[in-house]
């Protein structure tokens, strides 16, 4: 039986057979290869950036690429192309695909290849690496998404800033195994001070009586969906409020629904075993749903 994530996507023959940019190279996924000394495979070392393709057009693309430099000068890697030059790449990749809708990207940038198998960063004599994989991918969830709340956190700056989106993804990764260990699809993650703040691959949201609440953004991705959603709500008179709540307030939600580029808004059943609200999605994640796709439209 297929697992039930926020990414669960159709079966699509035609990603058996798409071509994926590797360093300027456009080749078949079973040629596309990057070596063992690379230092996104030997440590996670490098950035990324989930996008999606809607009638021949990338949604949000600016501030994808924005946030994608703004995170190499985080982590003081060079990517050495302008922003221009990783747009083009990407839609070199689509066209080489015959690629026009229901398709998402994922744009990676590592330090490069390393000399030696060892962490600095200086060791990394051939880079930047780039590679691009541009899939036809339709999302299919067959049911609402549930959630179990686990011991691992988002995150303190100072260890690492959970707003960078890195190759380093292992604190999630055991967070959705934990879930995962609990009979939940998904992990919902609390920040250090107790309070909810997100889940291990998307934004969280509930509504509670008309109001739209997150967190406050301190100790989680600020996603690019994540903030249409606060300016939807905010253009079209719903109160929206990114704020501290406990789970206390989460299990009395009327409607529950997580943020990501690849699902866009994703219905919540159930937290912690509890059952959230009567219909999902609820009738407000609906409207916001409708409201968000009417934007990316206009685009």
């Amino acid at each position: 039986m297929q697992e039930i994530t926020t990414h669960t996507a159709q079966e699509d023959a035609r990603n058996d057979h798409i071509k994926i940019y590797v360093n300027g190279n456009i080749v078949h996924r079973d040629d596309a290869k990057v070596s063992v000394y690379d230092s996104g495979f030997m440590l996670g070392d490098g950035i990324w950036e989930g996008l999606r393709l809607y009638k021949g057009k990338w949604a949000f693309l600016d501030e994808h690429i924005d946030r994608l430099f703004e995170a190499a000068l985080a982590i003081d890697l060079n990517l050495g192309m302008s922003k221009d030059e990783v747009i083009y790449a990407l839609e070199q990749t689509r066209l080489a695909n015959d690629m026009f809708d229901d398709v998402h990207a994922r744009l990676m940038f590592t330090r490069g290849v390393k000399s030696k198998p060892f962490q600095h960063p200086a060791l990394s004599k051939q880079g930047p690496t780039l590679v691009i994989i541009c899939e036809h991918s339709k999302a299919a969830i067959a049911r609402p998404i549930k959630l179990a709340t686990v011991p691992h956190l988002r995150g303190l700056p100072m260890t690492q800033d959970p707003k960078l989106n890195s190759h380093s993804k292992l604190n999630c990764i055991l967070a959705c195994i934990a879930a995962e260990k609990c009979g939940a699809d998904e992990a919902l993650m609390l920040d250090i001070n107790g309070f909810v703040n997100t889940t291990n691959a998307c934004n969280f949201f509930i509504v509670r009586k008309g109001e739209v609440w997150t967190s406050t953004g301190d100790y989680c991705m600020n996603g690019i969906t994540r903030q249409k959603v606060i300016e939807l709500c905010r253009e079209h008179g719903v109160i929206v409020r990114e704020k501290n709540y406990s789970l206390v307030e989460t299990y009395g939600a009327d409607e529950a629904f997580l943020t990501g580029t690849f699902g866009a808004q994703t219905p919540v059943s159930h937290i912690d075993g509890r059952k959230i609200g009567n219909t999902h999605p609820g009738p407000l994640t609906q409207q916001i749903r409708q409201w968000y796709f009417e934007r990316v439209k206009g685009n």
